[in-house]
């Protein structure tokens, strides 16, 4: 099979056949129905292709199929055409290397390696202060509800339950009096927030209704005072209690928050470790973007990729509240992003019903939703948020299947290894076979992904 230009393949009559396959965007591999070339990515299929209304990706798909590979390919295409990639958070890591060859920053964090101070405004505090005026004054009050949102997620994961709407009331009041008397140039920390609550200023005495009684004033910020002793005494201490170790550089090609030094068994510090890149990356990019409206920086486009979604939204209760709200409090354009998970049985284990509609509500607003192998039952729960036709279930419900018994002892892939269907709203969905190069091999090096592995006296 040859493909051809329709001036070349004319001549070929009647032999030759078209297809409808995207041509827009980063080629992400080939239609396994028709070997035609496809393209795609959130951004381009946004802007100029206008298939989607939503310049976003949520994939799903059994661990070793190759998203992460996937998503991989889409930042080095986006690269090239001066989009700038965000690893928010990367695990294993997956993204370290494909940022360091793109000229990116990648910034370790972790016990003994790196921290980020919650307290601290970041980009967005420092362009305040550049625009100045009303903008100044609106971007300001944004940097501080991502402070406040950030400091409750830590309480939150602590807890393994959410703040109480009158604590955050007196943390409002608290970091809003810190600001107040902290010099330019210096971002307070936890213990300083810790001062406030034990002097109890009258701001923040007039929150808690004390009404001049020290007892009914203690009463009140006391379970608030133990939770925040409990971050600063506990696992997240020493990564959250003093001041970030390095800053996300709003400049930089390409960005990856490498927290894989966090060991897996620890939840509570992955989490946290997590939100906190997402709060920082997410705020720097709002920052960005008020610079360039101001006329003081130039326009550019963000992709997140917000990988293991799962991960957090299992720390505590009302994590996917808090992760909505992250994402949700960027209103700027011109920033696009993929959430990776397994299944849609991550988002049932979480602990209400309210939590489990917000997490099915990441799916129900993508603009793209990318489907590596699933079972038939997760497929059919999908189908009922997206629409997939009974052929569609079949095909990707195959890929989940395990490899075959090889005869010679060697390694066989599983059947959807590189395999994925891309559904857009209500149209049927385009099946693609991804199949990487050399070089993408030697940055995404697993091991056993996408090609076999040589043993001794084997063969390939």
């Amino acid at each position: 099979m040859w493909r051809a230009t329709t001036v070349q393949a004319c001549g070929l009559w009647p032999f030759a056949a078209g297809s409808g396959a995207p041509m827009t965007g980063v080629p992400l591999g080939q239609h396994l129905h028709t070997g035609a070339t496809v393209c795609g990515d959130p951004i381009s299929w946004f802007t100029r292709a206008r298939y989607i209304s939503n310049p976003s990706l949520f994939m799903l798909g059994m661990p070793g199929l190759g998203k992460s590979t996937l998503v991989n390919r889409m930042l080095i295409g986006m690269a090239a055409t001066g989009i700038t990639p965000l690893v928010l958070g990367d695990l294993k890591p997956d993204y370290a290397d494909t940022v360091r060859a793109l000229g990116g920053q990648v910034i370790s964090i972790g016990r003994g390696v790196g921290g980020i101070n919650v307290l601290d405004p970041g980009a967005m505090g420092e362009a305040a202060l550049r625009i100045g005026g009303e903008r100044g004054r609106i971007l300001a009050a944004e940097a501080h509800g991502r402070v406040l949102n950030m400091v409750a997620a830590l309480i939150t994961i602590v807890r393994g339950r959410p703040m109480d709407d009158h604590e955050q009331s007196v943390l409002s009041a608290c970091l809003h009096h810190l600001t107040e008397r902290t010099k330019p140039g210096r971002a307070p920390l936890l213990p300083d927030l810790l001062k406030v609550l034990d002097e109890g200023p009258d701001r923040v005495r007039a929150v808690t209704l004390d009404r001049g009684d020290v007892a009914r004033y203690q009463e009140a910020v006391d379970p608030l005072h133990r939770s925040l002793l409990g971050v600063l005494d506990g696992p997240l201490g020493d990564t959250f209690a003093s001041e970030t170790s390095t800053r996300i550089d709003p400049a930089s090609p390409a960005v990856c928050v490498d927290i894989s030094r966090i060991g897996e068994a620890d939840t509570q510090l992955t989490a946290a470790a997590m939100l906190a890149a997402w709060s920082d990356g997410l705020g720097t990019v709002a920052a960005a973007h008020a610079l360039a409206d101001a006329g003081l920086a130039p326009q550019r486009w963000f992709f997140t990729v917000l990988d293991e979604l799962w991960r957090p939204l299992r720390a505590a209760s009302g994590i996917v509240e808090r992760i909505d709200a992250l994402t949700r409090l960027n209103r700027s354009l011109g920033l696009g992003d993929a959430k990776i998970t397994h299944t849609l049985k991550d988002a049932e284990a979480l602990g209400s019903e309210a939590d489990r509609a917000k997490a099915r509500g990441f799916v129900e607003r993508a603009g793209m939703v990318v489907c590596a192998g699933l079972p038939r039952t997760e497929m059919r729960e999908l189908g009922e948020i997206v629409g997939l036709s009974e052929r569609e279930i079949d095909l990707v419900s195959s890929w989940s299947s395990p490899p075959g018994w090889a005869s010679t002892g060697g390694n066989e892939e599983p059947p959807g290894r590189g395999r994925f269907l891309i559904k857009v709203g209500g149209r049927p969905g385009i099946p693609i076979k991804v199949s990487i190069t050399d070089t993408e091999r030697e940055l995404h090096n697993t091991n056993t992904r996408w090609t076999p592995t040589l043993s001794k006296g084997g063969r390939v």
